[in-house]
């Protein structure tokens, strides 16, 4: 059934999209601001369950693009992700009955309420990755059959671009992701132009409510003096992200991370608190690979979410830093982001890491 987003759901919400996120999709705070003003201004969002799209409908995806750390000093101001809708409905000669997050993420998640809020447009509750991942050709949409393009991206002043490479999404990324450079490393888009049906058939379902029961069970965990991890364990169990494992505990004892052609990448190294242990993180935008004492505890797509180890609030790549105590736990994806399909599109193949991609649940 739909429901109505408030501004009372905010901070849950930004919270467990960044744990959804997996380190990746953009910063929380910067995301929550953005919809608080949206509703403050024009009025709360209606988040429509995707069995309640019409067959015909047409759902147009939005969302920000470019590497995280850029956000920190090019603030969007909400305007942009709207012209890049509008832009791509005039392409497309017909009008959206309502936007949908392409992502789980931070800020990913946020876009497409901020687009509601602002045109007074439902949004879906469902996106294409059932977490975030760096690259648009990603996405559970491209894997079962949705073209991203022909996609629209709006710039900040007001700069707007259509993309069009017909069913080819990886050149779609290749083309956008030099347009975002240009445009100063972050841009907001517009792409999978697709129908009700198609949603329903290719959309990692509920990701919306998901992130809001992750980040209210932190929360409400805290609240109560219980171990955040293990009440997000028990949460989830009763999700399509069935199993949390704990990867590790300790404290950040090293960072590199470097803004490289539109992505944050970079490695992370903690010490448990024993000092007998050792992890390292692999990540571009979103952490991809954990192991520890070199052996591989969790890896893409599979969830790698790094929390501060009292509070279980989620970190982000940008704001992992030195001395940090931290948890990291692996979350199992749903089974449609597992099929061979899927895992030939954002398994660890196709981010260079030479693994085969075994469940958290199997990994010892």
């Amino acid at each position: 059934m739909s429901w109505t987003l408030t501004e009372d759901h905010l901070e849950d919400l930004a919270r467990g999209a960044a744990v959804l996120g997996t380190g990746g999709g953009g910063d929380p705070y910067v995301g929550r601001l953005l919809v608080r003003q949206a509703i403050r201004e024009h009025g709360p969002v209606t988040v429509l369950d995707p069995s309640e799209v019409g067959d015909e409908d047409l759902v147009v995806p939005t969302a920000q693009m470019g590497a995280p750390t850029v956000v920190h000093e090019k603030l969007p101001s909400g305007a942009e992700p709207v012209l890049a809708l509008r832009t791509l409905e005039k392409h497309l000669g017909r009008r959206a009955i309502a936007t949908m997050p392409i992502e789980c993420g931070g800020i990913n998640s946020m876009i497409p309420l901020v687009v509601g809020a602002r045109l007074g447009l439902p949004v879906v509750d469902a996106d294409g990755m059932g977490r975030a991942f760096p690259e648009l050709q990603m996405e559970t949409f491209g894997v079962y059959g949705v073209a991203g393009s022909p996609m629209a991206i709006g710039g900040e002043r007001g700069e707007t671009t259509v993309i069009d490479t017909g069913t080819d999404n990886r050149r779609m990324e290749w083309l956008a992701r030099g347009i975002t450079i240009r445009l100063g490393g972050v841009a907001h888009i517009a792409e999978y132009a697709m129908s009700g049906a198609e949603v329903k058939r290719t959309a990692v379902p509920r990701t919306l409510s998901l992130a809001l029961t992750v980040g209210r069970t932190i929360r409400e965990a805290r609240e109560r003096n219980l171990d955040p991890v293990a009440e997000l364990g028990t949460a989830l169990g009763e999700t399509l992200y069935g199993h949390l494992r704990v990867l590790f505990r300790g404290k950040v004892s090293d960072v590199e991370r470097r803004t490289e052609a539109g992505f944050a990448r970079g490695r992370a190294q903690a010490t448990s608190f024993d000092g007998d242990h050792k992890l390292e993180l692999l990540f571009q935008n979103e952490n991809l690979l954990a192991l520890v004492d070199g052996e591989v505890r969790c890896l893409v797509p599979d969830l790698i979410c790094v929390l501060e180890s009292e509070s279980g609030e989620p970190i982000t790549t940008e704001t992992l830093r030195y001395g940090q105590r931290i948890v990291v736990a692996g979350i199992s994806t749903p089974q449609l982001m597992r099929t061979p399909e899927a895992l030939a599109t954002f398994g660890p193949a196709a981010f260079g890491l030479s693994y085969e991609f075994t469940p958290v649940e199997e990994l010892q």
